[in-house]
């Protein structure tokens, strides 16, 4: 071959393809170096603090400020367009969809009002507009504690730090009104000075310790579900700490485990109940969400999969990579959440959800049933003259299969994230309530009822209300008239506060 400079005198069009190829590259290797600096100044001063605020700032909008790209991603769970197979971002009337509910928790707070949660932007208001917190005037008190404010709002870290968490915990939800007005967000899971994640719920802290556990040992990744822990786990109030007496304390009901016998044991043994069923006079557990204690016995969790890499999977802008804080559903966000690990088409992925969720809830259903005819039957023994021994083991019966209906049907996602251990819990709640129903059938016959006990017509919301005796218009009004008169002090006083919040720019 000859040399190149002998082509380019034979072909003199050679040498300016080759002149013009060389600027082609040069330049291109110029855009690549140019956008490489670029990124990289940008992630240098990606995280350049703009203000100054105090560690217990609740305003997530000042965060904000400091952290734009992550504060504007969290801004998305205002939005409520996602609709699943069977729940979503939307507000739905679940008593509506399953008025089954009504009768199952007949005496109780979520018999009056059960929605599908919105996302975080919502938390605030969503309790505001709960009929469960009842319609406090200046002069009448909430139902519900002010514990119920605990996992609502950076506002709860701020309280806590100021008067302590027994001395937060006391009094009424309506006491703490004018205090907590700011959704989830920012000061709940992260350090303001070091911005690492954070858990600032002391019951998770405490149930650690019980366990002989140091929650400052866990790793980054295992806090990226600790931190979601601090809220969405099972918990009761209990009244009878070292803390506080008579103050309904945030306690996790870990301390013989985590599975839904081991809390059940734990409950048993103290003799704790959430409240006494209205029919069936059961001493009643109401599973709250104990969503963590569930994903821990998935094979998600054991292969190291965080809460946050489905829900808040990483994702990158220009030259930064951060949390997308987008908290939602994996479902709406497939490419994310579950195609960083999965090779399968979305369709595939999504389906294999719904095969799981369907084939749970094709039991649960079964088991809801039983449980309704469980109570109605037990309150057909009590008005034929049955004694409290007579009904004794029944209604610990009743009392162990609802517990474990709910624990299923409680921890959102459950039939995803561990769709076996979920399958076994409501199996073995098919059980017990099918061995309650024996032992009624038998008494009521002693009793002298050898007839099926009609089953309530409970096809829709109002109707189940009705047959539980529930005075709904009334509870509305009441809510009506603290939206219309009480709600807007709260958030006046609210404001005068946050005026006076000490913020400088950097």
């Amino acid at each position: 071959m000859k040399p190149i400079r002998e082509q380019i005198k034979d072909k003199p069009w050679l040498g300016w393809a080759l002149f013009l190829l060389t600027i082609v590259v040069v330049f291109l290797l110029g855009l690549l170096a140019s956008s490489v600096m670029e990124r990289r100044a940008e992630a240098v001063f990606a995280y350049t603090p703009k203000v100054e605020h105090s560690p217990t700032e609740p305003r997530n909008e000042v965060w904000g400020q400091n952290f734009p790209k992550e504060y504007q991603s969290y801004m998305r769970t205002k939005d409520t367009t996602f609709a699943s197979k069977y729940n979503g971002s939307t507000m739905i009337d679940m008593l509506e969809v399953d008025p089954r509910l009504v009768v199952l928790w007949a005496g109780y707070g979520f018999a009056k009002d059960y929605n599908q949660g919105r996302g975080h932007m919502y938390a605030i208001e969503d309790l505001h507009k709960s009929l469960r917190t009842g319609g406090p005037t200046e002069d009448k008190h909430s139902p519900m504690p002010s514990t119920c404010w605990t996992c609502k709002s950076p506002d709860v870290p701020r309280l806590m730090a100021e008067m302590g968490p027994a001395e937060f915990y006391k009094g009424k939800w309506d006491e703490k009104g004018p205090e907590v007005m700011n959704n989830i967000g920012c000061a709940d899971c992260h350090d303001s000075k070091t911005m690492n994640l954070k858990v600032t719920r002391p019951a998770l802290v405490e149930a650690f310790e019980r366990m002989g556990k140091d929650i400052n040992d866990a790793t980054h990744q295992e806090m990226r579900s600790l931190v979601c822990a601090q809220c969405h786990v099972e918990y009761y109030f209990n009244k009878n700490t070292e803390h506080a007496k008579g103050v309904p304390y945030l306690t996790f009901p870990w301390d013989k485990g985590m599975s839904v016998e081991a809390m059940e044991e734990y409950y048993d043994e103290i003799e704790f109940a959430d409240w006494t069923h209205k029919l069936s006079k059961a001493p009643m557990l109401k599973a709250q969400h104990p969503g963590y204690e569930v994903y821990l016995t998935g094979v998600h969790a054991s292969r190291g999969v965080s809460c946050a890499d489905c829900h808040m999977p990483y994702k990158s802008e220009g030259g930064t990579k951060f949390t997308d804080h987008h908290i939602q559903s994996p479902l709406n966000n497939v490419a994310n959440s579950c195609q960083v690990c999965h090779r399968e088409e979305t369709a595939q992925l999504v389906a294999d959800v719904y095969e799981r969720q369907d084939r749970i809830i094709e039991n649960r259903d079964k088991l809801e049933e039983l449980i309704v005819r469980m109570h109605v039957e037990a309150k057909t023994a009590w008005d034929l003259g049955a004694t409290e021994q007579q009904m004794k083991d029944i209604l610990m019966d009743i009392r162990h299969a609802q517990w474990r209906w709910d624990y299923a049907a409680a921890s959102h996602g459950g039939s995803f994230h561990s769709p076996v251990e979920t399958g076994r819990v409501i199996s073995t709640g098919i059980t017990v309530a099918q061995e309650g129903r024996i032992k009624l059938a038998r008494l009521l016959a002693d009793l002298g009822h050898n007839e099926e006990v009609p089953y309530p017509d409970i096809t829709t919301k109002a109707k189940a209300q009705e047959f539980i005796g529930l005075p709904v218009e009334k509870l509305q009004e009441e809510k009506d008239n603290f939206l219309k008169n009480l709600l807007p002090k709260w958030k006046e006083e609210a404001k005068k506060r946050e005026d006076g919040y000490a913020v400088s720019m950097k």
